[in-house]
């Protein structure tokens, strides 16, 4: 076979054995070889004959007291480079676009800053009527949709301070004045999977919604945010904004490495 019609082929040995450590990485617990012959969906004697070879080039390794195989030391050296080489906020700015370009809507990409959360991107719709952002806004923790989302996913250590002070604040809604209001909207937010402002944004006659990226650690890491002017954005939750929001935050997030049920806060 000649070079050029085997690069086109590629290496079928090779597909095979990365089909085997997806199975082990989807397993997200060490497994036995039967277990990792189904998940493969090929004997088990193949796939013996496999995990052989990737124990040797270090990406699996086998428990000799109970016989469980698991990813090796070079595997996690592998998915530790490539975390350490994306660029998150990168990542989010293609994010925000691509919604952006979706719903012809102002969005954002916010980050936890040193007291709360902070817009780094934004991008601006095609419409004659926007809501601008700037690029460094720290944005409250109660009153705005990505300020609620971080309240709800943070650490409580981190956000409990925080939020006691707002609560201090005159300018949030009767509603929303006791701890326990507080932290039935964040279980709602956790149960829904994203944020809505519903007319109590910190800006008159501004709604936003917001939905939570969360990191290879099942954390919060960013929020991608859609903001617009009262009455003119949908915010229902079947409607095109929401579903845009939480598919990009997903999306996002799966590239990021998340996977499983995301960290509670403790």
């Amino acid at each position: 076979m000649s070079d050029e019609l085997e690069g086109k082929h590629g290496v079928q040995s090779l597909e095979i054995g990365m089909g085997i450590l997806r199975a082990m990485a989807d397993g997200q617990r060490s497994m036995m070889l039967k277990d990792i012959a189904a998940a493969a969906d090929m004997p088990a004697s193949k796939a013996h004959r496999y995990l052989v070879s990737l124990i040797r080039a270090g990406l699996v390794d086998q428990d000799p007291m109970t016989s469980r195989y698991d990813l090796g030391s070079f595997a996690l050296s592998l998915g530790l480079v490539a975390l350490d080489r994306l660029d998150r906020v990168r990542l989010g700015l293609n994010a925000i676009t691509e919604m952006r370009d979706e719903i012809n809507q102002t969005t954002a990409l916010a980050v936890w800053g040193d007291r709360g959360p902070v817009v780094v991107r934004w991008e601006r719709p095609r419409r004659p009527i926007t809501v601008n952002v700037t690029t460094g806004t720290a944005l409250e923790l109660l009153s705005t949709a990505a300020g609620r989302v971080f309240a709800a996913w943070m650490p409580k250590k981190v956000v409990t301070p925080l939020i006691a002070d707002e609560l201090k604040s005159a300018k949030l809604p009767p509603e929303l004045k006791s701890r326990a209001a507080v932290e039935a909207l964040l279980a709602g937010i956790r149960a829904q999977g994203y944020a809505a402002t519903n007319g109590q944004h910190k800006v008159a006659g501004v709604e936003a919604v917001a939905a939570p990226v969360f990191n290879f650690k099942s954390e919060i890491t960013m929020s991608v945010l859609v903001v617009g002017v009262q009455g003119m954005l949908d915010i229902s939750p079947e409607g095109e904004v929401i579903k845009s929001v939480k598919h990009h935050a997903e999306a996002l997030s799966l590239r990021l490495g998340a996977h499983g049920e995301p960290k509670l806060p403790a």
